[in-house]
C-alpha cells in the first residue's frame, strides 16, 4: 500500500502556510470504518508540509484528530498508519476474486465478523446480551465493550503534547440526559482518552461514556460535522479549511434495498454539512452588508450596541473551504461503516491520499486570500470528475 508508507527521508520540517492564510485547520466528519479515507488526506497535506493548526472531529474524526493533535508533526503518519492496522488486522481473504459481486460477498462478510466479534483495539462485544441484561445495568444499554480502544488511545497518542503542544483538538459529542450538543475542546479542557471515546460512542452498538457527572454520546447523532465549531471559534484572520467528509450528499439512485439503506445512511449524515457552509455563507453576507452600513455613521451617532456591533464586524475572519468527500465504490452498501477489513481500508486510504493530491495541483483556491473576505468553498477533486 504505497499511500500509507513511511514519509520520506526529509520530508518533515517546519510547515508552511499558503501567502494570505495565517491558520490551517481539518475538520472531519464521523464515519466509522471509511475514517481510513481522512488519513489518506492527511498524509497528502503532511507531505505538502500543510501542517493543521487545529483540528475538530465527531466519531471517527473524533479519534484521527486526536492522534494527530496529540503526536508530533514526525510521528503522526506512523501513529495513523498504527491505529488503522490495528483495527483492521486479521480480518481479509487470503485471495479476492475480481468484480463487484464478489466484493460485496467479501464485505458482507467483513461486516458480519464486526457485528460478531468487533474489531481488535477498537470494540468487543460484552459477554452479556443487552437484551437479555437487568434493566439499568450497563450492559445493558450498548452491545460492545470499548475499553480496547482506550488502551489503543494511551498507546497512540500523547496526551500532554494534545493538551499542551502547537495544534489546538475538538471533539463533538452530545450529552444523553440534555440532548445537547456540546464539544470538547483543548483550549478549554484536559482532554483525557474519555473525551475522545465519548465522541465516538454510536449507540446501541457502543455504550455512554461518563465525564464528570454527565454521560455522553457520539456526536454525529446531532451533527456530524465539526465546522461549526471551526467558525464559531476562530482564529486568525484568514483560515484555510480542509473539510473530509465520509458521506456524500450527492449520489446516484437506489436501485436495490441495499443501494435504498445506503443512500439513506449518506443523506443523514452529510445534511449537516451543507446546512452549516450555506448557513454561515448567508451570515457573512448580512455581516458584510452590515458592516458597509455602520462605516457610512460617523461613531458619535452610533448607540453603545450598535458601536460594539461595529467593532465585532471590524475583526471578521475570512474562511476559505476545501471539501475533501469520500465516493464509495460500486461494491459498497450501506455497512461501509462497520465493514473494518483491511483491503477496503488500503482502498479507502489511498483514495483520500489521490482526492487531496489531485486538489493541491490545482491552485484555484490560493487565488482567494488577497481579496476574500467572507467564506469560499472549493470541492476540486468531484469537480474534476
Amino acid at each position: 500500500m504505497d499511500a500509507v508508507s513511511s514519509p520520506r527521508p526529509g520530508q518533515h520540517g517546519p510547515g508552511q502556510h499558503p501567502p494570505g492564510c495565517d491558520h490551517i485547520a481539518l475538520v472531519l466528519q464521523g464515519g466509522g470504518a471509511l475514517g481510513a479515507y481522512q488519513a489518506g488526506v492527511y498524509q497528502a497535506l503532511h507531505e505538502a508540509r500543510l501542517y493543521p493548526d487545529s483540528v475538530a472531529g465527531v466519531s471517527i474524526g473524533g479519534i484521527n484528530s486526536a492522534i494527530i493533535a496529540g503526536n508530533r508533526p514526525e510521528r503522526r503518519l506512523e501513529r495513523l498508519r498504527e491505529f488503522w492496522e490495528t483495527v483492521t488486522a486479521g480480518r481479509d481473504w487470503l485471495w479476492l476474486p475480481e468484480g463487484d459481486d464478489a466484493r460485496k460477498i467479501h464485505n458482507m462478510w467483513s461486516s458480519m465478523m464486526t457485528m460478531a466479534f468487533g474489531q481488535p483495539g477498537f470494540f468487543a462485544p460484552r459477554p452479556e446480551n443487552a437484551w437479555f441484561s437487568a434493566r439499568g445495568a450497563r450492559s445493558a444499554t450498548a452491545f460492545y465493550d470499548t475499553a480496547p480502544l482506550r488502551e489503543t488511545l494511551l498507546r497512540l497518542i500523547d496526551f500532554d503534547v494534545l493538551n499542551n503542544g502547537d495544534v489546538r483538538y475538538a471533539a463533538g459529542t452530545v450529552n444523553v440526559a440534555t440532548g445537547n450538543f456540546a464539544y470538547f475542546d483543548s483550549t478549554k479542557a484536559t482532554i483525557a482518552p474519555e473525551h475522545v471515546m465519548a465522541s465516538g460512542a454510536l449507540p446501541p452498538a457502543l455504550p455512554m461514556v461518563p465525564i464528570g457527572t454527565d454521560q455522553f454520546w457520539d456526536g454525529g447523532l446531532v451533527s456530524n460535522t465539526p465546522l461549526q465549531h471551526i467558525i464559531d471559534n476562530p482564529i486568525g484572520d484568514h483560515v484555510l479549511v480542509f473539510q473530509v467528509d465520509l458521506f456524500s450528499a450527492r449520489g446516484p439512485l437506489p436501485r436495490d434495498m441495499p443501494d435504498v439503506l445506503g443512500r439513506l445512511k449518506d443523506i443523514q449524515y452529510s445534511s449537516r454539512t451543507r446546512l452549516v457552509t450555506d448557513y454561515y455563507q448567508r451570515l457573512y453576507e448580512k455581516d458584510r452588508l452590515l458592516k458597509r452600513l455602520l462605516d457610512r455613521l460617523p461613531d458619535d451617532q452610533l448607540a453603545p450596541e450598535e458601536k460594539a456591533e461595529k467593532d465585532r464586524l471590524m475583526h471578521m475572519s475570512a474562511f476559505t473551504i476545501i471539501q475533501l468527500i469520500y465516493q464509495q465504490a460500486a461494491y459498497e452498501g450501506q455497512a461501509k461503516d462497520y465493514e473494518f477489513s483491511a483491503s477496503s481500508m488500503k482502498e479507502h486510504w489511498d483514495s483520500g491520499y489521490r482526492d487531496t493530491q489531485r486538489t493541491l495541483e490545482h491552485k484555484e483556491w490560493l487565488k482567494v486570500f488577497d481579496a476574500n473576505d467572507g467564506i469560499e468553498t472549493f470541492d476540486i477533486h468531484r469537480d474534476q470528475e
